[in-house]
This record gives structure tokens, sequence and C-alpha cells, in this order.
């Protein structure tokens, strides 16, 4: 029997070949498909729809709160401003309600004088500037301020040199000018403004920048003081320095703050023409005498501890007032002995006589 013969099968190099590279495409192909998805996954800056979103979430984003009344960070150092409150130059008042502090006593003949404080502000406008007392120069200490003024009583020509307070006075220095188109008397015609005091410091080598803590403690979010067990609602404060001067202030519900009048007219800015507003209104008993050899020139016993009001916001609670020395901090505090933290917003200081009447209604 015949026995076909068996042959081996053998697979061609150029088939190999062949199929290698067909593999090798195909993995190449493969690997760029998976990349390519998951590249899909990933952010990808040019995508609208992303953006959008991104820029959604910073949209709801609430923006820093901060304090508007103060700049807290800044070192500028404060300028405080003798500024003149008789009857006939309140109706010329200018700046004031850029000062971020204003003091208010009696002076003499039952008048009032006041000092406000500024802090990086570029006023225009500052005025009528009169003469120093020297009660004041206790409240310019405490603030660590250059002390601008037009003339001095003869006490307080005497302490400025003698507390090394820098000071700015319209009898010798350039800082002022007359504005005599205000049919008033010379004597309140005096003015300056940020520019010019700042120009004048400069020339005295004054020091501009100051460490010193802020007098009042600021808060961003409103204090009310309704749930203080002292509290009692405040639309109307009339503070009785004497006969010839009433200051008052009235609440106003719309704006949260409080209209000054002088003499129950509204106490307004020759310049902007709008009532002057406050924030916080802290009161102070202080006892007051005649300074020794004058039959005229008041002197505040300011030095040790009292009795008066913070109110703000529509409410007034009694509070404690103490200093330690002419120029240490005054420091307000609660009856329970916390230290008062006040409104975001300016704040006048009024400085009462012990006798004298203040009436909260």
């Amino acid at each position: 029997m015949y026995e076909e013969e068996k042959k081996e099968f053998v697979v061609p190099k150029w088939f190999i070949i062949v199929f290698a590279f067909i593999i090798i495409i195909l993995l190449v192909i493969f690997v760029s498909i998976i990349l390519k998805g998951e590249n899909k996954t990933k952010s990808n800056p040019n995508d609208i729809s992303e953006l959008q979103t991104d820029n959604t979430q910073q949209d709801n984003l609430e923006p820093e709160k901060k304090l508007q009344i103060l700049d807290l960070e800044s070192k500028t150092r404060p300028i405080a401003v003798m500024i003149n409150n008789h009857p006939e130059a309140v109706r010329v008042q200018a700046g004031l309600q850029d000062a971020y502090l204003v003091y208010e006593m009696q002076v003499e003949y039952g008048l009032t004088r006041l000092m406000a404080i500024f802090k990086d502000k570029t006023t225009t406008k500052i005025g009528s500037v009169r003469s120093s007392r020297h009660n004041y120069l206790d409240y310019a200490l405490e603030n660590d301020a250059i002390y601008v003024h037009f003339g001095y009583s003869e006490i307080a020509e005497k302490q400025i040199p003698q507390l090394g307070i820098n000071n700015i006075n319209g009898l010798y220095d350039g800082a002022f000018w007359r504005d005599n188109t205000l049919n008033v008397a010379y004597e309140h015609t005096a003015f300056t403004n940020m520019e010019k005091i700042m120009a004048n410091a400069a020339l005295k080598g004054y020091r501009t920048e100051s460490s010193k803590d802020t007098l009042l403690n600021y808060s961003i979010e409103p204090i009310y003081l309704k749930d203080n067990s002292d509290s009692q609602t405040t639309t109307k404060v009339d503070l009785i320095f004497s006969t010839s001067t009433v200051v008052s202030f009235v609440y106003d519900a719309t704006n949260h703050n409080y209209k000054r009048f002088v003499n129950n007219v509204e106490n307004k800015d020759y310049v902007t023409k709008e009532q002057y507003t406050a924030q916080n209104i802290i009161v102070m008993k202080v006892k007051n005498t005649f300074a020794s050899g004058s039959a005229y020139l008041q002197d505040y016993q300011n030095i040790g501890e009292g009795d008066g009001y913070y109110i703000t916001n529509g409410y007034a609670v009694p509070i404690k007032w103490s200093k330690e020395s002419r120029s240490s901090q005054t420091v307000y505090s609660y009856l329970n002995g916390e230290e008062i933290t006040v409104n975001d917003g300016n704040t006048y200081i009024e400085i009462v006589p012990l006798g004298n009447s203040v009436k909260i209604s």
C-alpha cells in the first residue's frame, strides 16, 4: 500500500511582519482613543460652560466686610482742628462730616467749641477755625493728633509747649486763609484744609505716622442697645450747655443716625448744604470750675472717673468714663465694667458740665 508523504506547513516571513505591523497600528489607535476620553473629563480652560460655573461660584461669594469710618491698618497720624461754634459762625461751618470723631465742650460765656479729628481725608475746607483752650489739649494728646488752631488762651499758650504738642497756629503758620465772602465778623472767617495742614506739618518736621490705637473700639456689624437691661428708647437728645447754647440730636430711623441741631436750627455744612449727623453719641458728665486766676476760662476735672451715656441706633444706655492722665485715653464702659464698642460711623463726644441738664427722650 502506498503511503502518502506528509509535508510540513511553514508560515512565510512576510506574513509575520505584516501581521505585527497591523497589531502595532491597532494598539496605537486604541491608546489614542483612551487618552482622548480621559482628556474630556479634565478641566478645559476654554470650556465656556465651566468658566460660567466658576464665575457663578465667585459671584456667590460675599465680599469681605471692612470698617468704613476708619482704616484700622493705616498709620496716618490724626489731625485735630478747633472749630468755631459761635452762633454767628455755626451757619458757615464746613468739613465736620469728614471727621471721624468730634469733641464738644463749653468754653466761656455759655458757648461751646468743637475739636474735629480727621484721618486719611482730603477735605478741602474746614472751619471756621478758632483759638485753643487748654481743656482740649488732653483730647489732642489721647489721640496723638497734630493740633490745629488759630490763636490760644493764655493757659493754652503756656501748656502747648509744656506738653510737647505738635501744633499749627494761624497766628504764625500759613495753613489758613480768610473767606471774606461770608458776611460774618472777621474773627469767624479763618479756614484751612488737609492739603495745607499736611504741607505745614512737613515744613515743621512733625511726625506724620502714629502707632497709637484708636480711642474707640468699632464694630463692622450693627450694634443695637435694646437688649441691654438699662437701655431706653432715644429719639432725641438735648444737651443744655447754657441758655444760649442747646445742642440737640434727633434720630433718623431711616438712615439709623442722629441729625444735629444747634438752638433748634439744623446744623448744616456751608459747602455741601447737608445737615450734620452722628452715628454714635457719647455724653460725659464732668465737673467744671473757673480756671485758676481767670474769671471766664473753664477748667474741667476730667482726670478720674464719672458718669455718662452711650447713644446709638435709637437707644441710650448709661456708661462710666475714666481717664488716668492728661495724655492717657479715656475709657468708656458699660455699668458691668465691659468697655463699649461703637457702631461703624462718626462719633460726637459731648462733655457736659456736671450740673447741666441732659434730656434723653
